[in-house]
């Protein structure tokens, strides 16, 4: 039986951009997901590389880092991420508490700018100009996410990487020490494993008595075919309500109940968003939800007139568009900074999940811990380590 050095669970963007990353490094490497077209947060996100919303000196770091790495990334995988730059416009409403919204943006680096009614609809000729009040407007960089997963997967192939497709049923573990993953058909032997489950990571954690500050909301939105009209800017709200949303587990107060199915942690949020990809199709979104279930019912319907209401409000020429309503499940971590690094209760196991900013944090945060494994301390990554929710205790 083949031992790998590593064994990676999970390939959205969190698990494909580590994947490489280790196995630039040299080590070897297997790459297990449960589908090849997993329906997951990088499948359904808008691949938003938000470079400018650091509001500290790491997370500005860290933006830095991720735009630098982007804008070279498909030179350096070989393959296109569609990576472009563009106006991101955030409008505010009238019923929005403008200068909390200004005094908060003010945190960021660049700063957005604020501009008014008639800006905002010059820059954005679709958007109907009785639903705003103003609207921050700052650049802002996007991928393809799932083009951006395949060419971290074949540039992590050409290394060497091994790809399956498996769902992990179990880890293996020997003497305090994880030597492995068993899935329905194989047992997979390797000196190190990262959950890299987003969503999941929780859960099958839970399986060994692990329990981590890693949540999820569950996302709502729509996606269409095609369409004639072209946006010339991504809309998001200036209030986006799903980062309050996530700051509800910032006391864990709610810790217990997410080992259990059946809680609604906190009320439904609304963000209506828009992003148009390369090739016409949009993304509407979302509705966020904090349901501990990860199969908790919902209303599809009622959720879609929710946000076709919302986005026909904002662009009226998008009232009668079509589409399909999907749902996936999106992961956060107790203080909304990402959960990197080993595990205390076994040898050898390590978590990547928790990505709040994914695209902006995940390629450099990958790159970083890639290389603290050859010998290259890394105080960054030291100060992300999941134990950090200990010592706090």
């Amino acid at each position: 039986m083949t031992t790998y050095d590593w064994i990676v669970i999970g390939n959205g963007i969190t698990g494909a951009a580590l994947s490489y990353e280790l196995a630039h490094v040299g080590f070897s490497v297997l790459l297990l997901d449960p589908s090849d077209r997993p329906h997951s947060a990088t499948r359904f996100s808008y691949g938003g590389v938000a470079f400018w919303a650091g509001t500290t000196d790491m997370t500005q770091q860290l933006c830095q880092e991720g735009i630098d790495r982007h804008r070279h990334l498909s030179d350096e995988l070989g393959a296109s991420t569609e990576f472009h730059e563009r106006d991101l416009l955030m409008p505010v409403f009238p019923d929005d508490d403008l200068p909390a919204l200004t005094h908060l943006y003010q945190r960021f680096q660049p700063q957005p700018t604020l501009v008014d009614r008639q800006t905002a609809c010059e820059l954005e000729p679709l958007l109907n100009p009785e639903a705003i009040a103003a609207a921050f407007v700052v650049k802002h960089g996007h991928v393809h996410p799932e083009k951006a997963v395949r060419a971290y997967n074949h540039a992590f192939q050409r290394l060497g990487g091994q790809v399956a497709i498996a769902p992990v049923q179990q880890m293996q573990t020997h003497q305090g020490k994880v030597t492995g993953v068993l899935t329905p058909t194989e047992t997979y032997a390797g000196h190190q494993v990262a959950v890299c489950a987003g969503s999941m990571s929780r859960s099958l954690l839970q399986q060994m008595q692990i329990s981590v500050p890693c949540y999820f909301s569950h996302a709502e939105l729509i996606e269409t075919p095609p369409v004639d009209l072209n946006l010339r800017t991504v809309i998001m709200p200036a209030n986006t309500r799903r980062f309050a949303l996530e700051a509800t587990m910032e006391q864990r107060q709610h810790e217990d109940l997410w080992d259990e199915a059946g809680h609604e942690i906190a009320p439904p949020i609304l963000d209506a968003g828009i992003f148009q990809f390369a090739d016409g199709h949009l993304r509407l979104g979302q509705i966020s939800r904090l349901l501990t279930d990860p199969q908790a019912p919902v209303d599809a319907a009622a959720s879609e007139r929710q946000i076709r209401e919302a986005i026909a409000h904002l662009i009226p020429a998008l009232a009668d568009v079509p589409g399909q309503w999907h749902r996936c499940l999106v992961a956060f971590s107790g203080d909304r900074m990402p959960l990197v690094g080993a595990l205390p209760d076994y040898a050898g196991l390590h978590l990547f999940s928790g990505f709040s900013n994914p695209f902006a944090f995940v390629p450099p945060i990958a790159q970083r811990f890639a290389k603290s494994q050859v010998g290259n301390p890394d105080l960054l990554i030291e100060s992300l380590a999941p134990s950090r929710f200990k010592e706090q205790n």
